[in-house]
């Protein structure tokens, strides 16, 4: 069977495979309401099934129940890691499988490999590496959000992976799970040996089919042709050429297989040097040809990388920062090439360089060669290269697809293959298809956008499709899909590029493994000569916010509610199936239920921190598009938003007396006591009221007063801006430091000799950040606005710099008043401490590991090394939790709705315990709170650490008579 729409056809039974799973691993595990099939349903792909059950499989012992159950009643079921594949190789409309965790991992031998499961995002593997100089070979451009059970399932390489370094030839040992439930471990001796004596037919059926590859020597001659480019069409059949041992084979053999074969649950790799020394080229040509030419000759020269990018891509990304102006003449036949050399030294990388720039001087370029060496500049370089298909999702118009395919053409015939495909756009009329690639390999990717709406547009892609694979496998022998995967995009042409022999070889390799066809069907191995033409993802308009993204993924690590409810992708792919059936009228049922569902999983449980916007390729701040329906559903609570910015401070001050009564029942009744009768509050109340718990704040207890606190008038002045969740909430009961953030604040700056000014009536004003996260945009600009009105007279018109102790109101200070008539300089309490505070103290540091949590408005601010930094001058052993962003606290959130915030920090307490860590540091009061509640230790401002280890250092009078000029001249 080739499609799973109707399982009854193969005799399945997925009732009773969903009634028995649900015993054998739990209820909580089975989704089957229909927003989040849909949404756990989707990747990156332009297909779309919506699968009729999702389970999330937490370990090899709940898969090997999946798999039983699967065999038993029949029932077909696809694998799912990070869902960032393109060929449409993760979704079904069966069982999908989702991977909840797989996240362990062992360095072996000094780094040269590396354990991973298949949980683990391909980012996170060469972080654990980056102490021994190596990395995993696979490099994708999604290597940020992609995990190891897609990397390797689909054999994905990358830019300067090449064909030497993909997961084939990096692989060292994998503990496979069949479709029969049996677990094979290659890289364990008894493992191997009872696999052999309980699966003899499979083994030998493998000897057998190296046995008739070998026999055809054309068929041999073709797989050696074929795997000196970049290839993932078909099952890697280099497997039956290059391993004797079945057992080999059959592992080699499941990379790139896409989960059709069988289930990856470990896998070990060998491990590659990553050189610290790098420089970077983009180097421009007048046309095409002579580029390609370039790529040839540069083949035998000692470069990682060659990246070609035509005209029209250059087009797309001319306006990035670190594109040269002169992008903007170049001829329309025009190319470029990035080109990347990398050492273990300096001296090496300068002979590297040279010998590259001798290759290209043989070829007529724009401007001579000019290679970069700054990290920075090289990233941004090779970001403008990553961000060429996402750039042209961007320009797309509203409701048509973003398309992107993937070739490879043998190198010595690069030039004429780029020629003729441009000439097929053309003659086809795909006029913004842009071509790019990683040229050294042969291998290129070309985009373009379509509305696969309509029939006439569906039979242009056809046309184009069809002739791109004569073009490609038929006239030059080369690869209909060099990287990305079969899918179900090039399933049907693998026939036409491996011949009948090859692919029957592939037909019988399926067969041996998955006889009954229920491991992801309809991939790699499809009879339907249409099935690139159906099932095709609609992507109606929903609003300009979103309307933009191509669903690639990229924006899912970094999400707090990834884990309990959706993803930044998953809202706008909801979302867009709402927009769908409300135009269309069908479905009313569905739609009322899409909807009532969005409510919880959509907006409430959006932390609408914007981190997604940092990781998303356009730029697509899904946060926005909540604040957008908070403030369409809290419309009717205008005047009570209206009765709040007037009377701030009496709710404020309100928030102060019920921390102080709810402090003094700790005190008096105990936390047990006052946590019972909490719980019970809460349940009463429908969730109004939050439950307490032993880390809520204190009152905060702090002397922030009209005045100045040193007596000397110096020119060493600072305006203190202390928020309102700082100025209202202390540290919770039990903890060992008494004193609010504002007292300890003001230690520190009185230490640095610095003349603190405080703003008069504080406990009225607010950044308006509170308004703003609930929808009310006007309310929180007013609050915005006043506060910017008083800061301004103490701030002597500007020219006193400001300093923020609480990182989310500096972030909303400096984007609301940004364009403000009245110009300030807002300063991070980490910046401003860092950069001249730090400077005039005497620090000790501290050898008891500490945690850090860096803020999401931190990060937006680009201030996350300069809080490392000020943390490891405190503290020789700093750590930083993996994975954890966003806390998802979101003001007001960790009260309202706890769970997100558990979800988000789940993995919090094992890591700062593993760590020796007994206290942490951040720069959000309320973000503290749910930290210290998830770690089980008090989680503090940063600031506090630093006063503890420093004492004042002498200045100079040189240093002191600069310190104003410094101040006024530098931003945050």
């Amino acid at each position: 069977m080739n499609s799973t729409a109707n399982i009854a056809a193969t005799g399945g039974n997925m009732e009773a495979f969903s009634q028995e799973l649900a015993v054998k691993i739990g209820k909580e595990r089975l989704i089957t309401d229909s927003l989040r099939r849909l949404a756990y349903g989707t990747d990156a792909s332009f297909y779309r099934l919506t699968p009729q059950l999702v389970v999330k499989v937490a370990n090899e012992e709940q898969l090997v129940h999946c798999l039983l159950l699967a065999d038993r009643h029949n029932v077909p079921v696809t694998f799912r890691a990070a869902g960032t594949s393109l060929s449409g190789q993760a979704v079904t409309d069966s069982v999908l499988l989702l991977l909840d965790g797989w996240k362990e991992h062992e360095i072996l031998d000094s780094g040269q490999q590396i354990r991973l499961q298949p949980g683990i995002i391909g980012a996170s593997a060469n972080r654990y590496l980056a102490p021994y100089q190596r990395k995993i070979g696979p490099d994708p451009a999604s290597i940020n959000a992609a995990k190891i059970g897609g990397i390797a399932a689909n054999n994905a390489s990358g830019m300067c992976c090449g064909t030497k370094d993909n997961s084939y030839h990096t692989l060292r040992h994998a503990r496979v799970v069949f479709a029969d439930g049996s677990v094979l471990d290659s890289a364990d001796e008894a493992s191997r040996k009872n696999f052999q004596d309980s699966h003899p037919t499979l083994l030998q059926g493998l000897t057998d089919l190296r046995n008739e590859m070998l026999a055809n020597s054309a068929l041999a001659d073709k797989i050696r042709h074929k795997y000196r480019l970049k290839n993932t069409t078909g099952y890697g059949l280099n497997a039956l050429l290059d391993f004797e041992d079945p057992i080999d084979i059959l592992c080699h053999l499941l990379i790139g297989s896409e989960g059709s074969l069988a289930f990856i649950s470990d896998i070990t790799y060998a491990t590659v040097e990553d050189p610290p020394f790098k420089a970077t080229a983009l180097v421009f040509f007048n046309e095409v040809k002579p580029t390609c030419e370039a790529v040839t000759a540069l083949k035998s020269a000692p470069v990682m990388a060659v990246e070609l990018i035509d005209r029209r891509g250059l087009a797309s990304v001319q306006d990035k920062p670190g594109i040269p102006s002169l992008i903007r003449e170049l001829p329309s036949n025009a190319a470029a090439l990035l080109v990347e050399v990398q050492a273990m030294n300096e001296e090496d990388l300068e002979q590297k360089r040279q010998a590259v720039e001798a290759v290209l001087n043989n070829f007529e370029m724009v401007t001579p060669v000019n290679f970069e060496t700054d990290p920075i500049k090289c990233a941004q370089l090779w970001t403008v290269r990553k961000g060429l298909f996402p750039a042209l999702g961007a320009m797309r118009e509203t409701g048509t697809t973003v398309i992107i395919e993937d070739i490879a053409f043998p190198i010595e015939d690069l030039a004429d293959g780029v020629t003729k495909l441009q000439r097929l756009f053309d003659q086809l009329g795909f006029e913004d298809a842009l071509i790019f690639g990683h040229a050294l390999e042969g291998n290129l990717h070309f985009v373009f956008s379509q509305d696969m709406g309509n029939k006439e547009s569906v039979e242009q892609y056809r046309a184009l499709m069809d002739a791109v694979a004569q073009l490609v496998a038929v006239e030059y022998g080369g690869s209909l899909k060099a990287e990305h995967g079969t899918g179900r995009n090039m399933a049907p042409f693998v026939e036409l590029e491996w011949g009948a022999d090859g692919y029957g070889l592939m037909k019988q390799i399926k067969q041996l493994f998955d006889p009954k066809n229920l491991l992801n069907p309809g991939v790699i191995i499809n009879d339907d000569p249409e099935a690139h033409l159906k099932n095709l993802k609609p992507l109606p308009k929903v609003d300009p916010l979103v309307d933009k993204c191509i669903e690639c993924g990229f924006c899912e690590p970094t999400c707090a509610s990834r884990d309990i409810t959706l993803t930044p992708r998953q809202r706008i792919t909801s979302s867009r199936e709402i927009a769908r059936l409300t135009e269309t009228k069908e479905s009313p049922d569905l739609l009322k239920e899409l909807q009532s569902s969005y409510d919880y999983m959509g907006d409430d449980t959006c932390a609408a921190c914007g981190l997604c916007a940092g990781a998303c390729p356009v730029g697509i701040n899904t946060g926005d598009l909540t604040r957008k329906h908070r403030s369409e559903k809290y419309a009717p609570y205008t005047k009570r938003a209206d009765w709040a910015v007037k009377n701030f401070g009496t709710i404020t001050k309100t928030t102060q007396i019920m921390l102080n009564l709810a402090d003094k029942a700790h005190a008096v009744a105990g936390p047990n006591v006052l946590a019972k009768t909490s719980q019970a509050a809460t349940k009463i109340s429908g969730g109004k009221l939050p439950t307490w718990h032993p880390y809520m704040p204190g009152p905060a207890r702090n002397k922030l007063v009209q005045s100045t606190t040193a007596a000397k008038a110096t020119d060493n002045k600072v305006v203190y801006y202390s928020s309102c969740a700082a100025r209202t909430m202390g540290p919770a009961r039990g903890d060992n430091e008494s004193r609010s953030l504002a007292d300890v604040n003001l230690s520190l700056l009185n230490k640095a000799g610095f003349e603190v000014i405080i703003p008069e009536n504080l406990g009225a004003h607010c950044c308006g950040l509170p308004f703003k996260s609930k929808g009310f945009a006007d309310q929180a600009q007013a609050k915005a606005e006043s506060l910017a009105d008083v800061l301004w007279d103490k701030t002597e018109g500007g020219r006193i710099p400001i300093f923020c102790d609480t990182s989310p109101c500096t972030l909303r200070l400096q984007e609301a008043l940004a364009e403000h008539d009245k110009k300030m300089t807002f300063y991070d309490s980490v910046v401003f401490i860092h950069d001249f505070v730090l400077p005039k103290l005497d620090i000790t540091k501290e050898r008891t590991p500490v945690a850090v949590h860096i803020t999401c408005s931190a990060t937006k601010m680009g201030i996350d090394s300069k809080f490392v930094a000020l943390a490891e001058a405190c503290s020789e052993k700093v750590l930083i939790p993996e994975e954890i962003t966003c806390c998802g606290f979101a003001g007001d959130r960790g009260f309202t709705h706890p769970e997100l915030n558990a979800s988000a920090l789940s993995t919090l307490k094992t890591q700062v315990f593993n760590a020796g860590c007994q206290e942490g540091f951040s720069n959000s009061r309320s973000c503290e709170i749910g930290l210290s509640l998830h770690s089980d230790m008090h989680y503090r401002g940063i600031a506090y650490l630093v006063d503890r280890v420093s004492r004042t250092k002498p200045i100079t009078a040189e240093s002191n008579s600069t310190e104003a000029a410094e101040h006024s001249g530098a931003s945050s």
